[in-house]
């Protein structure tokens, strides 16, 4: 994987303490050519697949190829364009495999995928992996969870503080492959980067053992790649119930 200067980036997956496979994916890329590189900047995504072990593995390798392939190939100067294409991409891909195979029925997988592209974050995403903005000692959430709890957050009938351990809060309201109709997220403006921000992408097996705070303090003051040796420990330590994913990028 080449990474250009300018950023440092650590990628890692760890099956926890629970489960017997790993259904999550993750992927990275940025063109090798550098007018390409200008226009098409960096590319993170992270998948946690479901729908038993074969399906959910298959349908989060299926997001994350499908998505860096249409991103890669996409004609037009938009990345915000390009991400949404790219994620129905996957969206019909991991269908068609679930119609050929039909032993896997159910399959499906959230995706969260971020492109930095001339210092700005944009960002296209489904389901329950997060994607969080580390700035200035600060740690904000940009995606929102598509699920039955985040519903009743939205709805203001429980509080930030309940969903964290509301029994339901692995209940998806949208998902890669599994509904005909297509949900997703989108930023509609660009969000401005500045040096030493640090873009973080992880799957429920993360931030659901580990509070934001907790992510803040492991993130601080450490190289990509402790930061995330330091979460995947942490989590595990909790129990690891689920597969624990995390990408981070830091702009340097």
């Amino acid at each position: 994987m080449k990474v250009r200067a300018g950023i440092e980036v650590s990628s890692q997956s760890d099956i926890g303490c629970v489960r017997q496979d790993n259904e999550d994916s993750f992927g990275y890329w940025e063109p090798e050519d550098d007018g390409q590189f200008l226009r098409k900047g960096r590319l993170a995504v992270v998948a946690d697949g479901m729908g038993g072990y074969e399906g959910g593995q298959e349908a989060s390798r299926l997001a994350v190829e499908t998505l860096v392939a249409v991103y890669r190939d996409f004609g037009g100067d938009d990345p915000q364009q390009a991400l949404v294409k790219a994620l129905q991409a996957a969206h019909e891909q991991i269908r068609q495999y679930s119609f050929a195979h039909p032993e896997l029925w159910g399959m499906g997988t959230t995706c969260t995928a971020a492109a930095i592209v001339h210092d700005a974050l944009y960002y296209a995403h489904v389901g329950d992996t997060r994607l969080y903005l580390i700035r200035g000692g600060q740690i904000t959430r940009i995606t929102r969870d598509h699920s039955y709890v985040g519903r009743l957050v939205e709805a203001g009938m429980i509080s930030p503080e309940e969903a964290e351990t509301h029994p339901q809060r692995n209940i998806l309201t949208a998902a890669l492959g599994t509904n005909a109709d297509f949900i997703m997220d989108s930023r509609g403006q660009p969000e401005p980067l500045r040096a030493e921000d640090v873009l973080l992408i992880c799957s429920d097996g993360l931030w659901g053992q580990v509070r934001d705070a907790e992510i803040l303090g492991a993130v601080e003051n450490k190289s990509a790649e402790q930061a995330g040796r330091e979460l995947i420990k942490l989590a595990r330590e909790r129990g690891g119930p689920d597969n624990i994913t995390v990408s981070i990028l830091r702009l340097r």
